[in-house]
């Protein structure tokens, strides 16, 4: 379907531009970077395909966002400087593994902040590992995630166990939105011998988006390192993510997810973000899953744009 052109709505299609080690040598503002693994999924699919529907499903949204809803203040994405690196050839398996890892450590030491599409959860420990490099001791993450990924072996369902095996601080993981029939007994008790701060999907009900992520930041930063965030899209509502295998009736709303997903740009100590778990070739015919994974590099990007 042909999109209109209307020059007094610019589209955020084509943004941010393909970029690079060496293009210019500055420290841009965000690095998006594609991780399309998909091999181990424990759901075979398509979630390789996902990177480039999301950076297609870009251009169905404006440039325009306001921080304090005043057009007066308005700052076009284009105003940030961000690059395009591109999607890593077959990230999956030790070696493709430790090639996005690279990629993603080049791409941290040039930016502000990396953006990363999976892909399936496996795109987590490639995208953190390069994030944090020798940092992992004093780093932490926060997963959006009706599941713990704690499980055996190397699937898209153990990438927190191997994040922690590789010398990441169990009491300084935090998961939001560990979902009731969605784990187990036993993984559910991995969970507390680690450490890790678990808010249930039940708890988000009643609290607000903004209070519980700032104080899983809190945590997740409490050793002064970098953080990482997982946004695991099968958090969300079944209804709102079609394109998401395990994602459960009853998950998170569509704007909870634009919510953390601000607040992930927004803070200070969050130098890497993923967004996985989406099979676009799965997608229900309006697309919706594939918006919600661009409207989170959208939220993510305004984020940033509010730092101090």
């Amino acid at each position: 379907m042909a999109l209109t052109n209307d020059p007094l709505w610019p589209r955020a299609g084509g943004w941010p531009a393909p970029g690079g080690p060496g293009d210019g040598g500055e420290i841009v503002d965000l690095a998006l970077i594609g991780i399309p693994t998909w091999r181990t999924s424990i759901t075979p699919g398509g979630t390789g395909s996902t990177p480039k529907a999301v950076r297609a499903a870009l251009s169905y949204y404006s440039e325009f966002w306001s921080p304090d809803r005043s057009v007066h203040h308005t700052v076009p994405y284009r105003n940030m400087h961000a690059v395009d690196w591109g999607d890593i050839d077959e990230p999956d398996g030790p070696a493709g593994e430790s090639r996005a890892a690279a990629a993603v450590a080049m791409a941290a030491a040039g930016s502000r902040l990396v953006v990363a599409i999976g892909g399936d959860n496996a795109a987590t420990v490639p995208a953190a590992l390069g994030a944090w490099g020798t940092r992992i001791e004093s780093a932490g993450l926060v997963t959006l995630d009706a599941h713990h990924d704690l499980r055996d072996g190397v699937t898209n369902g153990s990438p927190v166990r191997r994040l922690i095996e590789a010398g990441l601080a169990g009491h300084r993981v935090v998961q939001v939105g560990i979902a009731d029939f969605a784990n187990s007994a036993d993984y559910s008790a991995r969970a507390a011998d680690y450490g890790i701060t678990v808010v249930h999907r039940d708890e988000l009900h009643r609290r607000p988006m903004e209070d519980v992520m700032a104080e899983a930041f809190a945590v997740a930063g409490s050793a002064g390192g970098p953080i990482h965030v997982d946004l695991d899209l099968d958090v969300c509502d079944r209804a709102v993510v079609p394109a998401c295998p395990a994602a459960l009736p009853g998950g998170i709303s569509a704007y909870e997810f634009r919510t953390s997903a601000r607040a992930a740009g927004a803070h200070p100590a969050v130098e890497s973000v993923d967004l996985t778990e989406v099979d676009a070739e799965r997608d229900s015919q309006d697309g919706r899953t594939v918006r919600l994974v661009a409207l989170g590099v959208l939220e993510i990007s305004a984020g940033l744009r509010m730092r101090a």
